[in-house]
């Protein structure tokens, strides 16, 4: 029998089961977390179960290998920068020159990389030691990015009688000059600020617009 002096603890209460649906939220934020600070060679599953609380085997019940895991990653942070890129295009890109446009979208569009570094980190350096799987899906997301500034470029100036000779290559070259300001903001921690960066690519692209 117990006396009143003494206190009978409480029965320890199992934390509440989350299947892997429900886990796989948790277990890609701490993957980001770590890819961003470790790159794609520091990433384990061992590291992310421990940025995420939970035990390995917990990681590989909602992902089977690191592969998976990181795709499932870049899948996420691509849909994250490819609303960002659609929402810095012009609405109406007959309106206004090039150039504004550039300075319009770009300003914008870096200014969400500034203020979401972690995704773009994922994206810049998840080709780099990565599996073919993994590096394709870069380049394929770069692709859509180079695409659809091919399209906004060929709306802005409706008088050009051959767009296809020469808009592809400026598209790829402004693809390229944002990926780098992007990159300078976000890895390299230049002292620039969005509105800058966006202001001396929309100079040059403007002078090459005037070339077509």
């Amino acid at each position: 029998m117990v006396s009143p002096d003494e206190q009978v603890p409480e029965p320890r209460r199992r934390a509440a089961h989350l299947g892997p649906e429900r886990r796989r939220p948790m277990i890609l934020e701490a993957a980001l977390q770590v890819f961003s600070e470790r790159g794609y060679a520091g990433t384990t599953m061992q590291s992310v179960a421990d940025a995420a609380g939970v035990t390995k085997p917990v990681v590989y019940a909602s992902f089977a290998n690191r592969d998976e895991l990181l795709l499932a990653l870049l899948a996420r942070e691509e849909q994250h920068l490819v609303l960002s890129i659609m929402a810095a295009l012009p609405a109406d890109p007959s309106v206004g020159t090039p150039e504004e446009h550039v300075l319009e979208g770009l300003t914008a569009f870096l200014e969400t990389a500034a203020k979401n570094p972690h995704s773009w980190r994922i994206v810049f350096g998840a080709q780099y030691g990565a599996a073919p799987a993994v590096a394709d899906r870069v380049r394929a997301a770069r692709a859509f990015l180079v695409e659809g500034l091919r399209l906004t470029l060929v709306q802005s100036l409706p008088g050009v009688t051959a767009p296809d000779a020469n808009l592809p290559v400026l598209a790829e070259m402004l693809a390229s000059m944002t990926e780098a300001c992007a990159r300078m903001l976000v890895v390299d921690g230049t002292d620039r600020t969005p509105q800058e960066l966006a202001k001396v690519v929309s100079q040059v692209v403007g002078g090459g617009f005037g070339a077509v």
